[in-house]
Protein backbone atom coordinates (compact mmCIF):
# COMPACT_ATOMS: atom_id res chain seq x y z
CA UNK A 1 0.00 0.00 0.00
CA UNK A 2 2.65 2.21 0.94
CA UNK A 3 4.17 2.18 -2.40
CA UNK A 4 0.97 2.56 -4.30
CA UNK A 5 0.44 5.79 -2.67
CA UNK A 6 4.34 7.15 -3.75
CA UNK A 7 3.12 6.05 -7.49
CA UNK A 8 -0.05 8.12 -7.02
CA UNK A 9 2.43 10.71 -5.46
CA UNK A 10 4.49 10.20 -8.43
CA UNK A 11 1.68 10.40 -11.06
CA UNK A 12 0.11 13.83 -9.43
CA UNK A 13 3.77 15.56 -10.92
CA UNK A 14 2.51 15.66 -14.61
CA UNK A 15 -1.12 17.00 -13.10
CA UNK A 16 0.65 19.60 -11.02
CA UNK A 17 2.16 20.62 -13.74
CA UNK A 18 -0.20 20.97 -16.59
CA UNK A 19 -2.39 22.85 -13.87
CA UNK A 20 0.05 25.22 -13.34
CA UNK A 21 0.95 26.02 -17.18
CA UNK A 22 -2.64 26.50 -17.96
CA UNK A 23 -3.26 28.43 -15.07
CA UNK A 24 -5.25 26.63 -12.92
CA UNK A 25 -3.25 26.88 -9.94
CA UNK A 26 -5.92 26.60 -7.32
CA UNK A 27 -6.69 23.05 -8.36
CA UNK A 28 -2.91 22.82 -8.60
CA UNK A 29 -2.72 23.71 -4.60
CA UNK A 30 -4.78 21.14 -3.84
CA UNK A 31 -2.97 18.53 -5.52
CA UNK A 32 0.18 19.59 -4.25
CA UNK A 33 -1.52 19.54 -0.72
CA UNK A 34 -2.73 16.36 -1.93
CA UNK A 35 0.75 15.15 -3.08
CA UNK A 36 1.86 16.23 0.88
CA UNK A 37 -0.35 14.74 2.70
CA UNK A 38 0.27 11.41 0.53
CA UNK A 39 3.91 11.74 1.88
CA UNK A 40 3.21 11.76 5.45
CA UNK A 41 0.44 8.82 4.89
CA UNK A 42 3.05 6.56 3.08
CA UNK A 43 5.23 6.99 5.37
CA UNK A 44 3.21 6.23 8.40
CA UNK A 45 1.68 3.17 7.08
CA UNK A 46 5.47 1.89 6.32
CA UNK A 47 6.52 2.33 9.70
CA UNK A 48 2.90 1.28 11.20
CA UNK A 49 3.04 -2.07 8.92
CA UNK A 50 7.00 -2.40 9.26
CA UNK A 51 7.00 -2.67 5.61
CA UNK A 52 10.24 -1.05 4.43
CA UNK A 53 10.59 -2.07 0.61
CA UNK A 54 13.89 -1.80 -1.72
CA UNK A 55 11.32 0.17 -4.24
CA UNK A 56 9.94 2.52 -1.71
CA UNK A 57 13.31 3.87 -0.55
CA UNK A 58 14.11 4.50 -3.90
CA UNK A 59 10.58 5.74 -5.21
CA UNK A 60 9.73 7.89 -2.43
CA UNK A 61 12.80 10.34 -2.58
CA UNK A 62 11.99 9.91 -6.58
CA UNK A 63 8.54 11.24 -6.67
CA UNK A 64 9.37 14.21 -3.64
CA UNK A 65 12.41 15.61 -5.63
CA UNK A 66 10.39 15.35 -9.12
CA UNK A 67 7.41 17.35 -7.51
CA UNK A 68 9.19 19.78 -6.23
CA UNK A 69 11.31 20.25 -9.36
CA UNK A 70 8.72 20.61 -11.80
CA UNK A 71 6.61 22.52 -9.71
CA UNK A 72 9.72 25.09 -8.96
CA UNK A 73 10.34 25.05 -12.74
CA UNK A 74 6.50 25.33 -13.99
CA UNK A 75 6.13 28.43 -11.39
CA UNK A 76 9.06 29.98 -12.84
CA UNK A 77 8.10 29.36 -16.16
CA UNK A 78 5.08 31.52 -15.77
CA UNK A 79 6.08 33.91 -13.53
CA UNK A 80 5.31 33.16 -10.01
CA UNK A 81 8.57 32.27 -8.41
CA UNK A 82 12.25 33.80 -9.99
CA UNK A 83 13.43 31.95 -12.14
CA UNK A 84 17.23 32.26 -11.08
CA UNK A 85 15.37 30.49 -7.64
CA UNK A 86 14.28 27.23 -10.08
CA UNK A 87 17.43 27.40 -11.50
CA UNK A 88 19.10 27.41 -7.93
CA UNK A 89 17.14 24.52 -6.69
CA UNK A 90 17.21 22.17 -10.08
CA UNK A 91 21.31 22.89 -9.59
CA UNK A 92 21.75 21.82 -6.00
CA UNK A 93 20.51 18.50 -6.78
CA UNK A 94 22.27 17.91 -10.07
CA UNK A 95 25.34 18.88 -8.09
CA UNK A 96 24.69 16.39 -5.28
CA UNK A 97 23.53 13.60 -7.72
CA UNK A 98 26.56 14.17 -9.89
CA UNK A 99 28.51 14.10 -6.94
CA UNK A 100 27.76 11.09 -5.70
CA UNK A 101 27.46 9.54 -9.10
CA UNK A 102 31.07 10.27 -9.51
CA UNK A 103 32.14 8.53 -6.39
CA UNK A 104 30.34 5.67 -6.79
CA UNK A 105 31.64 5.21 -10.79
CA UNK A 106 34.95 5.69 -9.07
CA UNK A 107 34.38 2.86 -6.65
CA UNK A 108 34.03 4.99 -3.41
CA UNK A 109 30.85 5.41 -2.49
CA UNK A 110 30.00 8.13 -0.43
CA UNK A 111 27.66 8.09 2.69
CA UNK A 112 24.96 10.07 2.49
CA UNK A 113 22.98 10.66 5.58
CA UNK A 114 19.98 13.33 5.67
CA UNK A 115 21.19 16.60 7.48
CA UNK A 116 19.49 19.14 9.53
CA UNK A 117 20.26 22.40 6.98
CA UNK A 118 18.98 19.84 4.29
CA UNK A 119 15.79 18.99 5.71
CA UNK A 120 14.98 22.75 6.63
CA UNK A 121 15.57 23.36 3.31
CA UNK A 122 13.24 20.28 1.97
CA UNK A 123 10.56 22.13 4.53
CA UNK A 124 11.34 25.65 3.10
CA UNK A 125 11.06 24.45 -0.33
CA UNK A 126 7.84 22.84 -0.02
CA UNK A 127 6.25 25.66 2.17
CA UNK A 128 7.33 28.43 -0.73
CA UNK A 129 5.56 26.12 -3.53
CA UNK A 130 2.23 25.78 -1.02
CA UNK A 131 2.61 29.92 -0.36
CA UNK A 132 3.11 30.41 -3.86
CA UNK A 133 0.48 28.40 -5.25
CA UNK A 134 -2.18 29.41 -2.71
CA UNK A 135 -1.70 32.96 -3.08
CA UNK A 136 -1.10 32.99 -6.98
CA UNK A 137 -4.04 30.52 -7.35
CA UNK A 138 -6.06 32.59 -4.82
CA UNK A 139 -5.67 35.89 -5.54
CA UNK A 140 -4.34 36.34 -2.15
CA UNK A 141 -1.97 39.31 -0.80
CA UNK A 142 1.02 38.56 0.61
CA UNK A 143 4.36 39.42 -1.69
CA UNK A 144 6.29 39.96 1.60
CA UNK A 145 5.83 36.93 3.12
CA UNK A 146 6.50 35.06 -0.28
CA UNK A 147 9.93 37.26 -0.67
CA UNK A 148 10.77 36.58 2.59
CA UNK A 149 10.32 32.72 1.82
CA UNK A 150 12.08 32.91 -1.49
CA UNK A 151 15.06 34.40 0.39
CA UNK A 152 14.52 31.56 3.21
CA UNK A 153 14.97 29.19 0.54
CA UNK A 154 17.71 30.28 -1.51
CA UNK A 155 19.96 30.73 1.36
CA UNK A 156 18.91 27.39 3.11
CA UNK A 157 19.64 25.65 -0.73
CA UNK A 158 23.40 27.23 -0.67
CA UNK A 159 24.18 25.85 2.34
CA UNK A 160 22.57 22.69 2.23
CA UNK A 161 24.15 22.03 -1.02
CA UNK A 162 27.80 23.42 0.48
CA UNK A 163 26.90 20.76 3.03
CA UNK A 164 26.75 17.91 0.80
CA UNK A 165 29.31 19.21 -1.67
CA UNK A 166 32.31 20.00 0.80
CA UNK A 167 32.87 16.51 2.34
CA UNK A 168 32.64 15.23 -1.38
CA UNK A 169 35.20 17.55 -2.79
CA UNK A 170 37.55 17.39 0.48
CA UNK A 171 37.66 13.56 -0.56
CA UNK A 172 38.40 14.02 -3.44
CA UNK A 173 41.02 16.51 -2.94
CA UNK A 174 42.50 13.73 -0.10
CA UNK A 175 43.05 11.09 -3.00
CA UNK A 176 39.43 9.70 -3.23
CA UNK A 177 39.08 5.65 -4.43
CA UNK A 178 38.11 2.97 -1.67
CA UNK A 179 40.74 2.72 1.53
CA UNK A 180 41.80 6.04 1.43
CA UNK A 181 40.08 5.96 5.44
CA UNK A 182 37.21 8.38 4.55
CA UNK A 183 33.84 7.19 5.43
CA UNK A 184 32.25 3.70 5.15
CA UNK A 185 31.18 3.27 1.64
CA UNK A 186 27.91 2.05 2.15
CA UNK A 187 26.05 4.97 0.64
CA UNK A 188 22.52 4.82 1.94
CA UNK A 189 19.62 6.93 1.67
CA UNK A 190 19.45 10.31 -0.76
CA UNK A 191 20.24 13.64 -0.08
CA UNK A 192 16.82 15.75 1.00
Amino acid sequence: MPNLITLARLCMVPATIWLIIHGRLDIAFFVFVAAGVSDALDGWLARRQGSHSTLGAMLDPVADKALLICTYVSLAIIGVLPDWLALLVVFRDLLIMGGVALFTLLGAPPPIQPLRISKANTVAQIALAALALLLAGFGLRGAWLLDATIALVACTTVLSGLAYVAPLLRRGGAGGGAGDGTGDGTGGGTPG
